[in-house]
């Protein structure tokens, strides 16, 4: 299927592992040129980047100039069509409500959402310069599944896809598509990783993480995470052309986790 992605220039954040390496390699297997951003540059990243398709920018997000800096590079290519907004983390909290700091809810926001907000901004006016494009940012079931071991990610995401439904309404008619893609647990190291959600859970309740793990797998109805890639293939569908009417959409991704309409 011709996605209409070939030519095309696409800024990519939190591009070096994960999901973000994962929508990184399949843009540019669609004959996409990636402006990848991240904090350092990972061994499958450089490698993409030695073969041309990639362009690199070692940025921080969290600051206010990182997301300029990174949009500007696409900028110097010709402009941006494409925009994925990746970047997050989550740490959960054991503690719960009364544990999470002023400062660790300002952190979890600045990453979580000013970040997008930043970028996207610095995005707009050369997608509306190219004629229009595409926005997809990767939020999490956790949107409208509130979590209290998880109290200010779950808060973030669920601004940041109310955000994203209100620049689908500002700008659709525009020509700029705004879509979010909304993913359950993923084979990531955010979640399966050394200092990851499993681990972290298991160290506070005294189990092993491969437990939660399958605890959390268990959650859904495939009984499976779901794999980096294939979240970034319904971001792609979102990107592309084959999805040019589909805007203010949220994709859910979580293998049957949640239950209700």
């Amino acid at each position: 299927m011709d996605l209409g992605l070939s030519g095309k220039i696409a800024v990519v954040t939190g591009a070096s592992k994960g999901i973000g390496l994962a929508v990184t390699t399949a843009l540019t297997a669609e004959g996409t040129h990636v402006v990848a951003g991240a904090r350092g540059r990972s061994p499958e990243l450089a490698r993409l980047e030695d073969a041309g398709q990639v362009s690199f920018v070692s940025v921080d997000l969290t600051t206010p100039q990182g997301p300029i800096e990174l949009v500007r590079r696409a900028e110097d290519l010709g402009g941006v069509d494409v925009l994925v907004n990746n970047a997050g983390a989550v740490t959960p909290r054991p503690g719960g409500f009364v544990s999470v700091t002023d400062e660790q809810w300002l952190a979890s926001w600045t990453l979580g959402v000013m970040a997008t907000v930043r970028t996207t901004r610095a995005a707009v006016p050369q997608l509306l310069r190219r004629g229009g494009g595409s926005i997809v940012t990767v939020s999490s079931v956790n949107a409208f599944l509130p979590d209290p071991g998880v109290i200010d990610y779950s808060a973030v995401k669920a601004a940041l896809t109310n955000m994203c439904k209100s620049l689908s309404k500002e700008y659709g008619a525009r020509g700029i598509r705004v879509n979010t893609v909304s993913p359950g647990p993923v084979s990531t190291g955010l979640w399966l990783g050394t200092g990851g959600v499993a681990e972290t859970i298991a160290q506070a309740g005294g189990g092993a993480a491969d437990d939660v793990a399958k605890g959390a797998a268990a959650e859904s109805v495939t009984g499976r995470f779901t794999t980096p890639e294939e979240v970034a293939d319904v971001v792609l569908f979102l990107a592309g052309n084959r999805a040019a009417n589909l805007t203010g959409a949220d994709v859910t991704i979580d293998g049957g986790l949640i239950k209700t309409l």
